[in-house]
């Protein structure tokens, strides 16, 4: 009697977790284009909110080169992250159309960026991970 107890206890465990259990939350990976369609020294989106775990992934698209190098990176709290140019930044140019960079987002804050080359012409962008 107890084996048999035993048995349909394990089998309605088992039951139940499939109606329990969530799939994980999956990263997701943006894009932002460097370089307007119109030709414009900006990156498109210019300010892009994700959440910790997501990838980015900057695109040459018109006016080469560019590159993305990150400067300024402060935690919710407004404290800064230290570590996060060198960790983040791609300074390679990027020349062909359609060359490209990626970087994960593993702590929430946000993150200034520029192309190095056009960060006189306002070519900036900000993440913001939550």
């Amino acid at each position: 009697m107890k084996k048999l107890g035993l048995l349909v206890a394990t089998v309605a465990l088992v039951l139940t977790s499939f109606f329990f259990n969530t799939a994980p939350a999956s990263a997701e990976t943006y894009t932002v284009k460097m370089g307007g369609d119109n030709g414009t020294l900006q990156f498109d989106p210019p300010a892009l909110t994700i959440k910790a775990g997501d990838t980015v992934e900057w695109v040459n698209n018109k006016l080469s080169p560019h590159n993305v190098v990150f400067g300024e990176a402060k935690s919710p709290d407004g404290a800064a992250i230290d570590g996060v140019a060198t960790k983040l930044s791609h300074k390679g140019l990027a020349f062909s159309a359609g060359e490209s960079f990626t970087s994960t987002f593993d702590q929430p804050g946000t993150y200034t960026y520029y192309c190095e080359p056009h960060r006189g012409a306002g070519m900036v962008g900000k993440i913001t991970v939550q």
